[in-house]
Formats: structure tokens, sequence, C-alpha cells
């Protein structure tokens, strides 16, 4: 048998039946899901220093499990010494079992180890059902080891639903487990 991950099993055996029951969905199709998480780190300092952008995608390959890649910038901006073309930050697109595997990372291990931790805020929705979620330190994640860290550095964590409204989003992302601030 084929390896499926633990929130998968739970979205397809639990959330789109809650779901169902809660928006009164005609059809399965209806029901909302994840469609991709994008993981992404702006680093500014990288004009003047190009390995910080090699350590930056290092760790988000590492954080992730999958292949980081440089970020490279639009336009030229002369008061940040910046050209067209450098590289000035890293991401990755999370897609099928490995977004599944980083959300559940994500909610059992990292968001845990935050400092004060109470959980996330709900103000983060676009309107249009996608979620986006910035991490101050990205030595909250096990896979970071601490004394290898030569800078601390944030990261922004989007998630993309196929929800109309935000309030079906929300729903979908508290039944996979991500623990909102009550209000």
């Amino acid at each position: 048998m084929a390896y499926v991950p633990r929130l998968k099993k739970e979205y397809k055996e639990r959330v789109i039946s809650s779901l169902t029951e809660e928006f009164s969905y005609s059809n399965v199709m209806e029901v909302p899901k994840l469609q991709k998480i994008v993981v992404s780190r702006g680093v500014g300092a990288a004009v003047a220093d190009k390995k910080l952008i090699d350590h930056a995608v290092d760790e988000m390959t590492a954080i992730t499990g999958q292949k980081a890649v440089a970020t490279i910038s639009k336009k030229d901006v002369a008061s940040f010494k910046l050209r067209k073309g450098m590289p000035i930050g890293a991401k990755v697109t999370l897609r099928g079992e490995r977004m599944y595997e980083f959300l559940d990372r994500l909610i059992t291990s990292a968001l845990p180890r935050v400092r004060d931790f109470n959980g996330i805020k709900a103000t983060g929705f676009d309107g249009r059902g996608n979620y986006n979620l910035g991490v101050t330190e990205q030595i909250i994640f096990p896979e970071i080891d601490i004394d290898k860290v030569n800078r601390i550095n944030g990261m922004d964590i989007t998630f993309v639903t196929s929800a109309n409204t935000d309030k079906e989003a929300k729903s979908l992302l508290t039944e996979l487990g991500l623990p909102f601030k009550k209000q």
C-alpha cells in the first residue's frame, strides 16, 4: 500500500464531511481544498553579500523538503543599490503530498516552539480564500541546526485554497489543524 500523509487522509475522511455539513454543499467537488503552500523569504542584505542567498536556499530546502529557488529583482531601485536581475530572496511552492507533510510539521512541531504562542492571527485572509502567515524566526523548525544559523530571518507562508470566501477558507484551515486565536 502506498504512503498517504496523515493530513491528506484526515481531509478525505473527516474534513470533507464536516465542511459539507457546515456549508451545506450539494456536491463533494464544491468542498474547498488546499491547493498549494508557498514559503518565501526576502533577503535584503543579499545586495551586499551573495552568499546569504545560498544560505537562505539551503535553509528553505531543509525546512520544506523540496529544492528552493532564488528569486530575482524585477527592476532597479537606486536607493537600495539594487539592480534588475539580482537575487534578493528564496521561495518554494509545495503541492500534493509534500504540502500536507509540511503543514503537518508546521502544526505539530514548529508552531508550538514559538515563544509565548497562543494561536495565529485570523486577520491574514485576502478576501479570496487565501491565508498569509508570517514566521519571525526560522529556528522554530526542527530541521534547522541553531549552531549553523548565520542570521535569524523570518519567512512568509501562504496557504492557497479553492475556497470562495474567507469564512470557508478559515473553516478549512481550522479543520486541518491550524490554531487560530479565539476572538
